[in-house]
C-alpha cells in the first residue's frame, strides 16, 4: 500500500511509518516535525514567523500538493492537520478526498469533539476541562473552549469525521468522546513505540530520581504545577532517599537526557491513560506516576501488568503515591521491569502497525 501520514504529535506518525514501513508499506510522513521538537519527517512543511510567512507557506504547500494523489490512504494526525486557517484547510482536505482512496482521521488530541463532550456530556469522571460536573476555568481550558466551540475550527473537525473513512482514536479518553458519535467508523489503536529492549536496574540504596518537565503555559491545565509541588515536599521531608530533576524550556535532547537519567517521571495529572511522553520513558524502564486508570489496562485487556502509578487529580493523591515509592523501593525493579514489558506487549511499533493495516485494509486484501 501506498501510504500518506500529514502532520506529526509528538512522533506518533514517524514511529508509526516505520512499523508500516517493516511490513512492506510504501510510506511518506508529510510535517513540521511538530515544531520545535523537529521529529523526523520526509516531507518538510514548516510556517515561519517572519513577514508573509503565511504565503510562503502557502505556496511550499501548493508545490507538494500534486504528489500527495495516488495513495491507498491518507492519514490525517488532527482536523488542523495544515498550519493554516481552518477555513484555508477544507478545500486541501477536499482535494486529498478526490485524489485519493481512502482517508482516515487521528483523535491523538485537542479537537471539537474533545473539548465539547468533554464540557456536554462529560463522559469521564475528569479531563482537561472537567472536574466531576464542574468545568475547569483556568485560563488554558477557557481558550482552547472558545477556540473551538462555536468556529469554523469546530465546523472543519465536524465536517472531516462525518466524511472520513475511519477515526483512530490513541487514547482512551479519545475513543470515549468520538465512539459514541461515530460507532461505525471508531477504532482504538494504542500509540506506537520503538522498544529499546533496556533492562533497567536500580539499586535500593540509591537515591530515587524523580524527573518532572514543566511547560509554564500549561502547568496549571495539565496539573504539573499540582504535581510539582508535591514532588518538592517529599523532596524536602527525604532529602537522603529522593531527589527531583526539573525541566524547565530546556532543548529537546536536553530533556530527553534528563529524563532517560530517572527513576520516575510525572506526567499529566488530568489523564487516564499514558501518552507519548510517558510510554517513551516506560519503554526505558522509567516509571510513570500519572494517568493510569481502570479504563486504560481494560482496553488493552490487561489483568496483570500494571506498572503506573496511577493518581487522582489532587495534591494528597500525588503526595501518597511518591511517598509509598521512597519508602518501599523494593517495588522499585520490579516497576521498571513491568514498565517495560507493558510496552512491548501493547505498544510495539510492528505490533500496532500491524492494528493499523488491519483497520486501513476494512476486511480487504491490503497486501499489493
Amino acid at each position: 500500500m501506498k501510504i500518506l501520514l500529514i502532520g506529526e504529535y509528538s512522533n506518533v506518525h514517524w514511529t508509526l511509518a516505520e512499523g508500516l514501513r517493516a511490513l512492506g508499506h510504501q510510506v511518506t510522513v508529510l510535517s513540521n516535525g511538530d515544531f520545535w521538537k523537529n521529529y523526523p519527517r520526509d516531507l518538510n512543511l514548516v510556517r515561519d514567523n517572519k513577514p508573509f510567512g503565511g504565503l510562503r507557506y502557502m505556496l511550499h504547500l501548493l508545490t507538494y500538493l500534486p504528489s500527495l494523489s495516488g495513495y491507498n490512504v491518507v492519514q490525517l494526525i488532527n482536523p488542523m492537520f495544515l498550519e493554516l486557517k481552518a477555513e484555508r484547510i477544507l478545500p486541501i482536505y477536499k482535494y486529498l478526498r478526490q485524489h485519493n482512496k481512502k482517508l482516515f482521521l487521528g483523535a491523538f488530541g485537542m479537537d471539537y469533539y474533545w473539548v465539547h463532550e468533554n464540557i456536554c456530556r462529560k463522559p469521564l469522571r475528569y479531563s482537561d476541562f472537567n472536574i466531576g460536573n464542574e468545568l475547569r476555568t483556568d485560563i488554558n481550558a477557557l481558550k482552547e473552549r472558545k477556540d473551538w466551540i462555536g468556529t469554523s475550527k469546530e465546523k472543519l473537525n465536524e465536517y472531516i469525521a462525518n466524511d472520513c473513512d475511519g477515526i483512530i482514536a490513541g487514547l482512551y479518553e479519545y475513543l470515549a468522546c468520538y465512539q459514541p458519535l461515530f460507532p461505525h467508523k471508531t477504532t482504538f489503536i494504542p500509540y506506537p513505540i520503538k522498544c529499546k529492549n533496556k533492562t533497567p536496574n536500580f539499586a535500593e540504596n540509591d537515591k530515587l530520581r524523580i524527573f518532572i518537565g514543566i511547560n509554564k503555559d500549561r502547568s496549571e491545565y495539565k496539573g504539573t504545577d499540582i504535581m510539582l509541588k508535591a514532588a518538592q515536599a517529599i523532596v524536602s521531608k527525604y532529602p537522603t532517599l529522593a531527589e527531583l530533576k526539573i525541566a524547565e524550556s530546556v532543548p529537546f535532547a536536553q530533556y530527553q537526557k534528563m529524563m532517560s537519567d530517572s527513576d520516575i517521571i510525572l506526567d499529566q495529572l488530568y489523564s487516564y491513560t499514558p501518552a507519548m511522553n510517558a510510554l517513551e520513558a516506560m519503554s526505558q524502564g522509567i516509571i510513570v506516576v500519572g494517568g493510569g486508570e481502570h479504563e486504560n489496562y481494560e482496553i488493552l485487556h490487561e489483568n496483570e501488568i500494571k506498572p503506573i502509578i496511577n493518581v487522582e487529580p489532587n495534591y494528597e493523591s500525588v503526595y501518597h503515591e511518591l511517598e509509598k515509592l521512597v519508602l518501599h523501593k523494593d517495588r522499585i525493579q520490579l516497576l521498571k521491569e513491568q514498565s517495560v514489558t507493558y510496552i512491548q506487549k501493547h505498544h510495539d511499533y510492528l505490533k500496532v502497525a500491524k492494528q493499523y493495516e488491519k483497520f486501513y485494509g476494512m476486511e480487504e486484501n491490503i497486501h499489493l
